[in-house]
C-alpha cells in the first residue's frame, strides 16, 4: 500500500511540473525559440583560419615526430621538437578570432573588461583572456504576445505584436543585464500587458497607431539603459471572445438597420414636402387639377388591357367619374363606326 500511495504521489508531482513547464513555454514571449536550431561553424565562431594552422601543426608535429624516430633520434628530444609545435598550434587557434562584419566580440581579461572587438581579425590571449558574448548589431525582430489580458472595461483579449529592436551599445548590453534578448522579450511581454489593461476595447481596435507609439515608448525607456534602442512596434492581430465578438456583429447589424429606416423616413419627408409644395398650384386652380387628373387617366390607360384603380375622394374631388363617363361613350362611338 506504501509502495502504491508513493507511486501515485509521484506521478501527481510529475504531472503538476510537466503542467507548470508548459504553462510557462505557453506565457514565454520567445516560445518560438524552444526548438534549438543546429548552428553552423560560423555561429559557433569557429573560423577556418585558426583550424586551418591548428591543421599544419599538428600535421608539421606528427610528421617530424615520425621523421626522427625513423632517423633513430632520442624520444626527448622528438618530445621536445612535438610538443612545443602542438602547444603553439592550439595557442594560434584559441588566440585568431574572427567577428562578422554585424558583431562585436565582448574581451573580458581576468574577469575585467578589456575592450569590444571587431569585426573582422583580432587576437586574444588565451586563459587570460575570455570572450562572454557576442554582440549583434543588425536589426532584431522578436514576436511577442498578451493572453486573456483585461482591457480597462474588463474585456479579455489576446493580441500578437512584433518588436523591432538593435544593439547602440554593445559594452551596455554585455555587462548591464544577463540576457539582453530574454529580458527584452519579457519587458516587452509586461509592457503590452500594461498598455491593454489602461484602454478600452473600442480604443484597442481602433486606436492601433496610438497602441504602437505607447509600446514603444515604454519599451524604449526601460532597455536605453542596457544599450538597446526600439526602432519600431507593430501589433499583428486582436483576437476577442467569440460570444462577444457575435454581440458586436450584432449590434453592428442592428445599427445599419436603424440607419436604413432613419434613411427611409427622411426620404418620405423629403418626397411629402414636395408633394405639399406642388400641391400649393392647384389650390386655386380648379382647371389645372382637372387637366392633371385627365392626363393621370390618359397615361393609366394608353396600354391595351390597363386597369387603373381611382380613389372614391379624387373621383369626386376631380369629376374624374364623368371624365372617364365621356371617355367610354366616345370609345364605343368609335367603335360602331369602325
Amino acid at each position: 500500500m506504501r509502495n502504491k500511495t508513493q507511486n501515485n504521489e509521484s506521478q501527481s508531482n510529475t504531472s503538476q511540473g510537466n503542467l507548470m513547464d508548459t504553462g510557462a513555454e505557453h506565457l514565454s514571449p520567445f516560445r518560438y525559440l524552444a526548438k534549438a536550431k543546429p548552428l553552423s561553424m560560423a555561429d559557433q565562431h569557429m573560423n577556418g583560419i585558426s583550424l586551418f594552422i591548428l591543421i599544419v601543426f599538428i600535421l608539421l608535429s606528427t610528421g617530424g615526430a615520425v621523421i626522427m624516430d625513423n632517423l633513430k633520434i632520442k624520444d626527448w628530444i622528438i618530445f621536445a621538437v612535438y610538443i612545443p609545435l602542438l602547444l603553439k598550434g592550439f595557442y594560434l587557434f584559441f588566440a585568431i578570432q574572427v567577428a562578422r562584419q554585424w558583431e562585436k566580440a565582448v574581451v573580458l581579461r581576468m574577469g575585467k573588461m578589456r575592450g569590444l572587438r571587431g569585426p573582422g581579425l583580432f587576437w586574444i590571449v588565451p586563459i587570460l583572456d575570455t570572450i562572454t558574448t557576442w554582440i549583434d548589431h543588425r536589426v532584431m525582430v522578436t514576436p511577442f504576445s498578451a493572453e486573456k489580458t483585461l482591457t480597462r472595461d474588463t474585456v479579455p483579449v489576446n493580441v500578437d505584436a512584433v518588436l523591432f529592436w538593435l544593439v547602440w551599445d554593445a559594452e551596455k548590453a554585455a555587462l548591464e543585464v544577463e540576457n539582453y534578448r530574454a529580458a527584452i522579450a519579457w519587458a516587452s511581454q509586461t509592457a503590452l500587458r500594461e498598455v491593454i489593461g489602461q484602454m478600452t476595447l473600442a480604443d484597442i481596435l481602433i486606436g492601433r497607431n496610438k497602441m504602437d507609439a505607447d509600446l514603444q515608448r515604454i519599451i524604449d525607456e526601460r532597455t536605453t539603459p542596457w544599450g538597446i534602442t526600439v526602432q519600431s512596434v507593430e501589433i499583428r492581430d486582436i483576437v476577442i471572445p467569440a460570444d462577444l465578438e457575435d454581440a458586436m456583429s450584432r449590434q453592428a447589424q442592428a445599427e445599419r438597420e436603424r440607419q436604413a429606416r432613419v434613411i427611409l423616413g427622411e426620404s418620405e419627408m423629403q418626397i411629402a414636402a414636395s408633394f405639399a409644395e406642388a400641391s400649393k398650384a392647384y389650390i386655386n386652380n380648379p382647371t389645372a387639377l382637372h387637366l392633371r387628373a385627365m392626363n393621370m387617366l390618359f397615361e393609366g390607360l394608353k396600354e391595351k388591357g390597363a386597369l387603373v384603380i381611382v380613389p372614391s375622394s379624387a373621383v369626386d374631388t376631380m369629376n374624374l367619374g364623368g371624365i372617364s363617363g365621356i371617355t367610354a361613350m366616345a370609345q364605343q362611338n368609335i367603335d360602331k363606326i369602325q
